[in-house]
């Protein structure tokens, strides 16, 4: 008995080849754009943690001038910008942005607030 060739299935393979490198590269784009943003919101995280701590430096006495104008120093030279800042008794809260990369920009930006201060009188060791 001969062989028997369907001639609608030939071919069916490269297709099917094509259409999964397109899901596993769209896939891996997908995965690159979520860790673009996971690594802007940590930009963002770390430099309002770094502009708290400096703005309540100066708060505590321990750096001279204006806390608020330090915080937005040293959120400027960690790629973020300043969008608020206030002090208080025992140190300060600061918020800051971070412009995310590429097409991600056309999302918002990252935003991260941090508190840094003095512990209240009854929580120190």
């Amino acid at each position: 008995m001969g062989r028997v060739v369907l001639g609608g299935e030939r071919g069916s393979g490269t297709i099917l080849m094509l259409a999964l490198c397109a899901v596993v590269t769209v896939g891996a784009l997908a995965a690159a754009l979520l860790a673009a943003a996971a690594a802007t919101r940590h930009r963002a995280e770390t430099a309002a943690d770094l502009a708290a701590l400096a703005a309540a430096d100066v708060v505590l006495g321990r750096r001279v001038g204006d806390p608020c104008a330090l915080a937005a120093k040293v959120a400027s030279q960690n790629g973020s910008r300043l969008t608020s800042c206030r002090t208080t008794p025992s140190g300060a809260v600061v918020s800051v942005t971070v412009r995310p990369p590429g097409m991600l920009a056309t999302l918002g930006d990252a935003a991260a607030s941090a508190h840094a201060g003095a512990a209240p009188a009854g929580n120190r060791p």
